[in-house]
């Protein structure tokens, strides 16, 4: 082989190799756009998972806690009931007892009066 023909022939795998380089370049540009734009999606959708679960987690604790806040209404309208009806015993016991004692102080007062009259 002649000599500009053995030049021709480095020229042109030279350039064939550019254009390997070249499209492997573009190849590697296309794939990483690619695996960026999947990354996201995969982001965004871990993302509004995240989101979703956080929502049905709070939504789980909110029922939690009114489920417990009727519980604790509906003890403490227990205990006042039943505060009220201890307090209406009481009352009962208490009338009863003054009662009791202003009829003996009249009743004292009564016998120190006829005393003190005889």
């Amino acid at each position: 082989m002649a000599r500009p023909e053995v030049l021709d022939r480095i020229k042109q795998a030279e350039t064939e190799a550019d254009e390997i380089i070249a499209e492997a370049e573009s190849d590697a540009d296309e794939r990483l756009a690619e695996a960026r734009t999947r990354a996201e999606e995969i982001r965004a959708a871990a993302e509004e998972e995240a989101d979703s679960e956080a929502d049905e987690r709070l939504e789980a604790a909110r029922e939690d806690i009114e489920e417990r806040r009727a519980e604790i209404l509906e003890s403490g309208r227990s205990d006042r009931d039943e505060l009220e009806r201890e307090a209406r015993e009481r009352v009962e016991s208490a009338v009863d007892y003054a009662v009791e004692r202003f009829e003996e102080a009249v009743n004292q007062q009564a016998e120190e009066a006829v005393d003190a009259q005889a």
